[in-house]
């Protein structure tokens, strides 16, 4: 009695198997979005915990956020001998290659989930911005 019993219920998984549509296992494109902007917050939130934090001699991480599914990480550069257009004039080149060539390959995971990084650096003498980077993973793919 069990053998027949047991033979009748692989057949039957097998069967309604069949019909059963398979489940997609991609988000819509509205859902990802909705997602990639959600963990930017909960990513800019965890990493703004340990701020301001000291980068080298002349430069500061003093913020963190989400802009949609953007990380936008905020700094302040304090160089005395330097003019904010001395420094606007002499460093973006330099400082947007490295940035854009460090983040490819520090933040690949952030990049390939459509979670894109800005990088904004202020005076700490004036507060304006001197230099806006934004990098996402079409940006790698121009090195």
């Amino acid at each position: 009695m069990i053998k027949p019993l047991l033979i009748f219920s692989i057949i039957s998984i097998n069967v309604f198997a069949v019909d059963m549509p398979l489940q997609n296992r991609e988000l819509p494109a509205q859902d990802m979005k909705t997602q990639n902007k959600h963990i930017a917050k909960l990513a800019a939130q965890e990493m703004s915990k340990s701020l301001p934090h000291k980068i080298d001699r002349v430069t500061q991480l003093i913020n963190i956020k989400a802009n949609n599914a953007t990380l936008e990480y905020i700094y302040e550069i304090n160089i005395d001998s330097k003019s904010d257009e001395e420094i606007k004039r002499e460093d973006h080149s330099t400082m947007k290659r490295v940035i854009t060539r460090n983040t490819c390959k520090s933040s690949k995971r952030f990049l390939e989930a459509d979670i894109s990084l800005s990088y904004i650096y202020k005076s700490f003498k004036t507060k304006t911005e001197l230099f806006r980077f934004n990098i996402d993973q079409e940006s790698c793919f121009k090195l």
